[in-house]
């Protein structure tokens, strides 16, 4: 019987999670241990897992061939040297946040192109100030969007982009998606393209390649009308780079739900500069349906596994996505 397992902490969707599996495929043997220790002995004759392998278990984990991290972009140290190394396949779930993040995206892009974030602060100043607005008003169906990373994420807001007449321009280094219309251009071109953006979307997930990769030298290539947006992973930009940049005027602002260092310090910049929106990481909150999808996911490949076919959303291992 192929052996499935939970690793531990038994937590969030993986109790639900488990019971459909073990109701849903009674030939798979559905295993979630409370404890590291169990976790030690139970791994070492499964097929298949779902969480975080520590190096220890790992060692010891002698049929183990697919791996399903619970998260498009995981935490920083998932993927380790022993864990990239290894023969086994890593999925994920990336695609199922498509819609949501990337209507959280427009909302950033209808309030920085209109000013709100100026006229929020003469409402707080209790001034009917009709001139509040100090940066220039971005018509967005003139308007250029470069999107880093065309995805689920992107490729969605990419479309939505496109529906209010903004030209799209792509980076991504694996494309999965085509849109009549973008062209793709891979990262090592992004500094010829950033020249021409009114905004810059970022929804790539923090891999060795994305670490920090918008910084001093990225925002001093943008428009200084331009606005950064990112929704993808805090760590692919240097806070304290991007308030230089707005506070010296290189670029106009910022929307961002995700940040290098979360939760944002109280006395970071970023708080009290103007034209700036920030959100705490909430692009999903709520999301009713994100349980099913991410269920969906699992379930798919799991009769792909069983099936002897091949698993949807591989990860590349070395780039963690």
């Amino acid at each position: 019987m192929t052996k499935f397992i939970f690793m531990p902490p038994q937590d969030g969707l993986k109790p639900q999670f488990s019971l459909q599996l073990a109701d849903s495929f009674p030939e798979l043997e559905v295993v979630s241990p409370k404890t590291d220790e169990e976790a030690l002995e139970a791994i070492k004759d499964a097929d298949a897992a779902m969480g975080w392998i520590p190096p220890e278990a790992l060692k010891v984990a002698e049929k183990l061939k697919w791996l399903h991290n619970p998260d498009a972009g995981p935490f920083y140290g998932y993927y380790y040297d022993e864990l990239i190394k290894h023969s086994l396949t890593i999925t994920n779930p990336r695609g199922i946040y498509w819609d949501h993040i990337s209507h959280h995206v427009l909302m950033f892009l209808f309030a920085l192109s209109r000013g709100l974030p100026w006229f929020e602060t003469a409402k707080r100043e209790k001034l009917w100030k009709k001139d509040a607005r100090k940066t220039p008003y971005i018509f967005l169906g003139e308007a250029t969007v470069l999107i880093n990373g065309v995805g689920g994420i992107g490729h969605e807001t990419a479309r939505l982009c496109l529906e209010l007449g903004m030209n799209v321009i792509g980076i991504d280094p694996r494309p999965e998606y085509k849109l009549e219309g973008v062209e793709i251009y891979s990262p090592n071109e992004i500094a010829t393209h950033l020249p021409k953006a009114d905004f810059v979307v970022s929804t790539v997930p923090h891999t060795p390649e994305t670490e920090l990769m918008f910084n001093t030298n990225t925002f001093k290539l943008m428009k200084n009308s331009a606005y950064f947006i990112n929704v993808g992973r805090g760590k692919v930009c240097s806070i304290d780079d991007l308030a230089d940049a707005i506070e010296h005027g290189e670029i106009a602002g910022c929307g961002l739900d995700v940040f290098e260092i979360e939760p944002l310090p109280s006395d970071h910049r970023l708080w009290v500069l103007d034209n700036v929106l920030i959100t705490p990481h909430i692009a999903v909150a709520d999301a009713e349906n994100l349980p099913n999808r991410r269920y969906q996911v699992l379930v798919d490949n799991v009769r792909n596994f069983l099936n002897g076919n091949e698993l949807n959303n591989i990860v590349d291992k070395e780039k963690w996505f």
